[in-house]
């Protein structure tokens, strides 16, 4: 009973959300009151109640007598949750989304890899070594290298023992799946990073602080490379609304680089 409830919610809670970032709900407008969308979604109240609460905790509304409930705009929206990032995905991610995003890694992942570069443990650094086979796999065998990209990184970010920046990892998981998609659709893109993300966990590794932080901004800077590759061939972009895409199993012959 109680998953079936959370089912519900969770369906008017997109209902809503998309329609905000799709414009049916431009900012500044107000949204329909309880028994109209209730009606609309057909709902109980409480349901909608309960969605209306999500979206004023993500930002997107507020709330208020005699004045509804209000769109805000998107510069007050939590772009570090997960529902936001996938609506957005869903309408379409804009060059200001991506742009943001390799700005915010820029900022944030050199700092943490600098740190876990002091601070990783060997436990740590199997739970590295491990995401990073994982991601060698997919490019010899296929499989999931998106899902490995992302253990990859936010085991770094776990490695820097800061609670704020581990915390921060986990908020932006959605934020870097959607870079790491979009960097994995270019053709061989895959197989070109991967000696980056080994030059990353070899400076760890090595306790290398300085070699760590230019490794993953180089790393960096070549995904951010491959967006706008991507970008400027006008292919379809990634929406986090179904699972990420599995690498295919190269042609038999061709290596991968260490």
């Amino acid at each position: 009973m109680r998953s079936t409830i959370k089912n519900v919610l969770g369906t008017a809670l997109d209902v809503l959300g998309e329609g905000i970032f799709t414009g049916r709900y431009p900012v500044g407008s107000s949204i329909p009151p309880e028994p109209a969308l209730g009606e609309a979604l057909g709902v109980s109240r409480t349901v909608v109640r309960e969605a209306i609460k999500s979206l004023v905790a993500k930002g997107i509304v507020s709330t208020g007598p005699k004045v509804g409930t209000r769109v805000l705009p998107a510069e007050q929206w939590n772009w570090f949750d997960p529902d936001v990032v996938a609506w957005q995905s869903k309408v379409g991610l804009t060059r200001e989304f991506l742009r943001d995003l390799q700005e915010l890694r820029r900022v944030v992942e050199p700092a943490a890899v600098r740190l876990a570069a002091e601070r990783a443990t060997p436990a740590d650094i199997a739970e590295i070594e491990t995401a990073y086979a994982g991601m060698k796999a997919a490019i010899e065998q296929g499989g999931d290298y998106v899902a490995s990209d992302l253990r990859f990184h936010q085991g770094l970010l776990k490695a820097c023992h800061n609670r704020m920046l581990v915390q921060m990892g986990k908020a932006v998981g959605a934020l870097l799946r959607t870079s790491f998609e979009i960097s994995t659709s270019k053709p061989d893109g895959p197989r070109e990073s991967l000696p980056l993300h080994r030059a990353v966990l070899d400076a760890v590794i090595a306790r290398s602080p300085a070699k760590a932080e230019k490794a993953i901004l180089v790393l960096i800077d070549g995904a951010g490379e491959d967006i706008d590759l991507v970008l400027a061939s006008r292919r379809k972009l990634p929406s986090l609304a179904v699972p990420a895409p599995r690498l295919k199993a190269p042609v038999r012959g061709k290596k991968v680089t260490p």
